[in-house]
């Protein structure tokens, strides 16, 4: 599928951005005079059912291979946006088999299906053909989730690189700090409890009373257990069952079984900006350690959705940089987040020593933005046109209104240059967009804040003493 950006990423211009792919294979749809509505229902153990439609080419030989690309990474963006274990296909019978094969174990989706399947909702991931009405109505449900600021509260927010908690009276920051750690690679998930504890304590001590705990970090969190967490990659899948799918359970246990709610840093994101600019439809993006997502619907509220674009396609080249994890080619990782700054750096001409870990990368890049440097200009340039491009591919799963963007990479004037470029794209390729999606940033009480204060407001109060 041939595809031409007005505006390419300086130092990636082999770039194939998803929006541009989609809307040059729906504009071959549309011409072919052929095309047929297909239907992808995605189900959840919950019965809860999340779908989406589109059109496709007729099946023939000539397209079947064109067919197959479009529905495996609109498939692919749905899984890890939206979740699901039981996938239905409706209008598309050919695509069944071979999408049932990228997605089985041992097949190019292994990752995936064993994520879905075995870590977070223990049922196998399988995919059946279906007939229109069969297909379950939409069921999506919202989180009441969040905007609770009585009584003495603890909030905290876990991070690869540190620890935020703060502490809270009727809304009120009372406390608030950041602990440096580096949980990644502890094998010992006692290193883990003890540092979350640590900092509830810390809070704990600035309030009459702990009424109720927030918290929120990278991973997927299903009724307040671990299902899939980058920061205990170091743990064994046996301890990761044993002890840190119920580490929240432990530590409710530990205070006194208070109201305990933990989720999804990138919902956290999303929510503090929405309470803080009273803006529904915001899509939160930190591009941190790896890329972080949230979404407050246009209801105000937070979704049962994944939102995991770090694994999202965003990239349609043959030969895009693989994702560590999964292996998958194009995936969000590794343009927005730390990883996609030491990508960039040898292209860029900066002299960094690949040998560095990647926050350290990233400040060499920081220090040489702040002087000037032109060549550190170039990689956040960059970055802004993947985001100008993925913006325009995330509209199509989301309404969005707003998008606050934060996290270490978007610190200083390289988020400005993001920031300027990404709206450059918007502008020229996608003006509806330009003029629909507004790109913010936190103000400093917000940053210092309001990523605890949204996690602490999570948990209900029955009754403050």
């Amino acid at each position: 599928m041939k595809t031409r950006a007005l505006i390419k990423p300086e130092l990636d211009p082999e770039f194939v951005p998803a929006a541009l792919w989609n809307r040059a294979y729906q504009a071959k749809v549309q011409q072919s005079g052929a095309s047929r509505e297909v239907s992808i229902a995605l189900l959840r153990p919950d019965h809860s059912c999340t779908r989406f439609e589109t059109r496709m080419l007729a099946n023939s030989e000539e397209d079947q291979s064109l067919n197959l690309r479009y529905l495996e990474r609109i498939l692919k963006f749905l899984l890890w946006q939206r979740g699901g274990h039981r996938i239905l296909i409706a209008g598309a019978d050919e695509m069944v088999a071979p999408l049932a094969a990228l997605y089985t174990v041992g097949g190019e989706r292994d990752f995936d299906q064993a994520f879905f399947g075995e870590q977070i909702y223990l049922e196998p991931l399988t995919t059946h053909r279906c007939a229109f009405n069969d297909l379950p109505a939409e069921n999506e449900g919202g989180v009441t989730l969040g905007r609770h600021l009585d009584g003495c509260r603890i909030g905290f927010d876990l991070g690869g690189s540190d620890r935020k908690c703060a502490a809270l009276i009727d809304g009120e920051v009372v406390f608030s700090e950041e602990v440096e750690w580096s949980p990644y690679f502890e094998t010992n998930p006692e290193f883990h409890l003890k540092g979350i504890n640590d900092s509830l304590e810390r809070a704990a001590a600035h309030l009459p009373r702990v009424d109720a705990i927030g918290g929120s970090a990278a991973g997927v969190y299903v009724n307040n257990e671990v299902r899939a967490a980058s920061l205990f990659r170091g743990v064994s899948a046996e301890d990761f069952k044993q002890h840190v799918v119920p580490i929240f359970a432990e530590l409710k246990k530990r205070w006194g079984g208070v109201p305990f709610d933990v989720v999804n840093d990138g919902e956290v994101t999303a929510l503090a900006g929405s309470m803080s600019m009273e803006e529904n439809g915001m899509l939160g993006l930190a591009m941190g350690t790896s890329e972080a997502v949230g979404y407050v619907g246009t209801d105000g509220r937070i979704t049962p959705m994944l939102n995991e674009l770090a694994f999202a396609p965003v990239d349609y080249r043959d030969k895009a940089p693989a994702d560590e994890w999964s292996g998958d080619l194009g995936c969000g990782v590794q343009y927005f987040s730390q990883q996609a700054v030491a990508r960039l750096i040898p292209a860029s001409g900066l002299e960094i020593s690949a040998e560095l870990p990647f926050p350290e990368q990233l400040v060499k890049v920081q220090q040489a933005m702040a002087a000037g440097d032109e060549r550190a200009k170039r990689i956040y340039a960059t970055i802004g046109c993947y985001l100008g491009y993925s913006l325009a591919h995330y509209a199509a799963f989301y309404r969005i209104r707003k998008v606050l963007l934060l996290g270490r990479v978007t610190s200083g004037h390289g988020g400005t240059v993001i920031i300027e470029v990404a709206r450059e794209v918007l502008t020229v390729e996608f003006p509806e967009l330009a003029r629909q999606i507004d790109i913010v940033v936190p103000n400093e009480q917000d940053k210092r804040h309001g990523q605890a204060v949204a996690a602490a407001s999570l948990p209900v109060i029955e009754s403050t003493p």
